[in-house]
């Protein structure tokens, strides 16, 4: 039988869980905002400490990484995504989560083998691209921004 993409679209179609876009979205807008309050709180919490801006920062993103490494290693966090869907995105507790759960899925293959080379694989055409846009928009900032 040879399948055809209208073919494809309706075995898909069918097998694919429907959303609902009208508690999904909502969901998602709070808890990945209430991501960004606890970050927004921790930074607070470091300056009126004294600290400056930036080692509050550094601080309230070390924090958020390993707060994200743990929930991932205890299962919680995919948890909380099941039921928050993108709001677990935010961009830094997010990516712990990827790489988290990459090197726990290869950990099983040894940790030069399996935890070494596969760690990245879901962050790496992150951190790619991030790279390669950073350096396209420092030089167009280069040539463009002395004018």
């Amino acid at each position: 039988m040879k399948i055809t993409p209208e073919i494809y679209s309706d075995m898909s179609s069918k097998a694919s869980p429907k959303s609902n876009s009208k508690v999904n979205i909502p969901t998602a807008f709070v808890v990945g905002g209430a991501i960004c309050v606890i970050g927004q709180l921790l930074l607070s919490f470091f300056e009126s400490f004294g600290l400056e801006r930036t080692s509050a920062g550094a601080w309230t993103s070390i924090i958020l990484v390993g707060a994200s490494a743990l929930c991932t290693g205890f299962g919680w966090y995919a948890k909380l995504a099941k039921h928050a869907g993108a709001g677990t995105l935010v961009p830094i507790t997010g990516f712990s989560n990827a790489i988290c759960s990459s090197a726990i899925e290869a950990k099983s293959e040894g940790y030069v083998l399996g935890v070494g080379t596969k760690i990245f694989t879901i962050a790496g055409p992150v951190i790619l691209y991030g790279c390669a846009a950073s350096v396209i928009y420092g030089l167009l900032y280069y040539l463009f921004g002395a004018f």
